[in-house]
């Protein structure tokens, strides 16, 4: 089941619209992609690309809503995206994984900060009690912002170059807005 845009407003005041990802956006992920930095693409594959590839924005647009979800963020006015915000979840929703990428002219908006918040929200909803995230070292940004959000962070196992981030969820009750369901 796909949700319908949800609106949402950054503590600078920036508001834009946020939406579960479909197969049609292929294009419109791809072309955003395009406005992320190398070194964010980096921070958000996990290795050094120049561009995403179809077989890699395929994998964001055709999730299937229960374990996977990307949430693709818009300007106010839906004419462009600004962000993209996974979660993909284990079978049992014991453990989520987050990973945000966001334009380079919309960074330092409070873009990451509402979309980490939105992702842990519907999380929590869907039952997941661990949020983790892994995170490159170098990526002091993400880390210093999921600290503030109340992650720890730890060594990733076997690979020194990488953070784990997590963060235990309350998913007894269901949010205001959030499916009490799996989706």
């Amino acid at each position: 089941m796909i949700h319908s845009s949800e609106h949402l407003t950054t503590r600078t005041g920036f508001e834009f619209h946020v939406r579960p990802a479909c197969p049609d956006d292929d294009g419109t992920v791809a072309e955003f992609f395009t406005h992320v930095t190398h070194e964010d693409l980096r921070f958000r594959f996990l290795t050094g690309i120049d561009e995403v590839r179809p077989d890699q924005v395929a994998a964001l647009t055709h999730v299937d809503h229960r374990w996977s979800e990307n949430f693709l963020a818009f300007t106010k006015d839906g004419s462009m995206m600004i962000a993209t915000a996974m979660l993909a979840c284990d079978a049992n929703f014991d453990h989520g994984e987050v990973a945000i990428a966001i334009r380079k002219d919309f960074k330092n908006k409070g873009v990451g900060w509402e979309l980490l918040a939105y992702v842990a929200r519907f999380a929590e909803a869907k039952g997941v009690k661990v949020l983790e995230a892994i995170e490159s070292r170098e990526n002091h940004a993400a880390i210093e912002l999921e600290r503030e959000m109340g992650f720890t962070v730890e060594c990733y196992p076997g690979d020194s170059s990488l953070l784990l981030v997590s963060r235990k969820l309350a998913h007894d009750a269901p949010r205001a807005g959030m499916p009490n369901r799996p989706m």
